[in-house]
């Protein structure tokens, strides 16, 4: 939307119609992203039905991607999140990407209008400024990121234009790896990123760690690297916000380190994408408030 138009002009449709959203992924029953969107909706005075469609409870799974795509068009969606595993697999289904889901090569909110679908991402950004509220004044030489699939792409970018000198990413797919660390070198310079080679030394050196993997998730406890590699001179972030607590941030502040849970990026992506939905600035920090709430059973 034009920064130009008058909120009242996009508020009175969305009034009269409402929205209707969903968020495609696998083992998503726990997300707390519907009840966000609906939640601030209704703050800003319009009615939002927000749908879970859960692949792992879907006969096919990630493959009837571009059956539920056209379901959702044809039931009157405005747009839809994708999360794990499909931010890069709706690439190929998508009518336009913005520059930013271009670049990073991943999409995890899609905007259905007219016709057409716009794939956006939020992650980058999203996690850009949690990490700029929660992890103020840290090191950013030296960094590692563990995995590098599309929300690795996403949190790397933000990494990078935060500041970090050195992001060394490492997955279980080392090939993935390289090519994600290739890609980011392309964009912001010869050793900006590099793929890991030796895990353990490149932990033993960095001032930060960033678990970008689903390992830590309620349905996938444990930890992405082993539990002696973490030392007290490292800070770490988490992208996985259910639980708020992985067995990852409670190591790191065992030892010392300053930490970052995944709840700042699960509302701020959502924040960004609500724009995009509804074509309003969402009141960020009630959103923040909201979750935190909610995760308190408050």
């Amino acid at each position: 939307m034009p920064d130009s138009l008058p909120t009242a002009s996009v508020l009175a449709p969305l009034k009269e119609k409402g929205l209707v959203l969903g968020l495609i992924g696998a083992g998503i029953q726990a997300s707390r992203t519907p009840a966000l969107h609906m939640a601030e909706a209704a703050a800003q005075g319009f009615p939002c039905v927000y749908r879970i469609i859960d692949l792992d409870r879907i006969p096919g799974g990630a493959a009837t991607l571009p059956e539920l795509l056209v379901a959702a068009e044809r039931m009157g969606f405005a747009g839809l999140n994708i999360t794990f595993p499909c931010k890069q697999q709706v690439i190929p289904l998508l009518d336009e990407l913005s520059p930013e889901a271009a670049a990073l090569g991943a999409v995890n909110t899609v905007v259905l209008r007219d016709g057409r679908r716009i794939g956006h991402n939020t992650d980058c950004s999203g996690f850009g400024e949690s990490f700029r509220r929660g992890l103020p004044g840290v090191a950013r030489g030296r960094v590692v990121q563990l995995g590098a699939g599309g929300a690795g792409s996403a949190v790397a970018q933000a990494l990078l234009d935060a500041g970090v000198q050195r992001l060394a990413v490492h997955d279980v797919d080392a090939g993935r790896a390289g090519e994600l660390a290739a890609s980011l070198a392309a964009r912001f310079g010869d050793g900006r990123a590099v793929p890991v080679a030796d895990l353990a030394e490149e932990v033993a050196q960095a001032d930060g760690l960033v678990n970008c993997t689903p390992v830590g998730m309620a349905k996938l406890p444990g930890m992405a690297l082993p539990p002696a590699m973490l030392h007290g001179g490292l800070w770490v972030a988490e992208i996985v916000y259910f639980p708020l607590e992985t067995a990852l941030l409670a190591a790191a502040r065992a030892l010392g380190c300053r930490t970052l849970d995944g709840g700042g990026m699960a509302v701020f992506q959502a924040a960004h994408a609500f724009t995009h939905f509804s074509g309003l600035v969402p009141d960020a920090e009630r959103m923040l408030a909201g979750f935190r709430a909610a995760l308190r059973g408050g």
